[in-house]
């Protein structure tokens, strides 16, 4: 199972939690991470509004060569991305268990405020067991 990084970014695109995890990916800046995020909120987007038979969810796995981004939209409009290699099958499953772990861990923190980033340690523990 190889799982280079999880984002999760907020209904403006603002990106509100980052982890990476092994050797995958290159070093970023905080700032780098903020633009990519905020460049996929727009890529997804736009691909919503592409759909020839009428609505859609937009983007929803991103592949290159090396990588793959699977995205899961929530009905709120935050966005988790999970950064995988190419041939991860597991990826939704994985996605649809941070999820859970975000609406358990943070969305029921009464000192979290919505939209700002994750400051959880509950969260980040419970992720890093999951992922890595």
């Amino acid at each position: 199972m190889a799982i280079f990084g999880l984002w999760v970014i907020n209904k403006a695109g603002g990106l509100v939690y980052q982890k990476n995890c092994g050797d995958g990916l290159p070093g970023l800046t905080s700032n780098e991470y903020l633009v990519l995020a905020g460049t996929l909120h727009g890529i997804h987007a736009i691909t919503s509004r592409l759909s020839p038979i009428g609505s859609s969810s937009g983007a929803q796995t991103i592949e290159g060569e090396s990588f793959k981004m699977t995205i899961l939209l929530t009905a709120t409009g935050t966005k988790f991305v999970l950064l995988t290699s190419p041939i991860e099958p597991t990826a939704d499953s994985i996605l649809a268990k941070v999820y859970e772990i975000y609406s358990d861990a943070v969305m029921k923190n009464p000192f979290h405020t919505p939209e700002m980033p994750i400051r959880s340690e509950g969260f980040d523990s419970r992720i890093t067991a999951l992922i890595g």
